[in-house]
C-alpha cells in the first residue's frame, strides 16, 4: 500500500483573486517576479542563483519549414 496519502481537508477551493499568494505577488513590481522565480528554480534544481546552467544547444536543431 502507498505510504503517502493526500489530506483532502488541508486544502479548500477558492477563487484565485482571494488567494493570499495572488495578492502578495500582485503587489510586487514586475521586475521582481522573474528574480523570485529564478531563485526558486535555483533552490529546486540546486544551482547557484548568479550562475544558472547553460542550455545545451546540441539537443535542438533549427530547420526551415517546407
Amino acid at each position: 500500500m502507498n505510504e503517502f496519502r493526500l489530506d483532502r481537508n488541508a486544502f479548500r477551493i477558492r477563487h484565485i483573486r482571494d488567494a493570499s499568494d495572488y495578492l502578495y505577488w500582485g503587489s510586487k513590481p514586475i521586475t521582481e517576479r522573474p528574480k523570485a522565480a529564478n531563485w526558486l528554480n535555483g533552490i529546486a534544481y540546486n544551482f547557484p542563483e548568479d550562475n544558472p546552467p547553460k542550455m545545451n544547444r546540441n539537443y535542438f536543431k533549427i530547420r526551415k519549414r517546407k
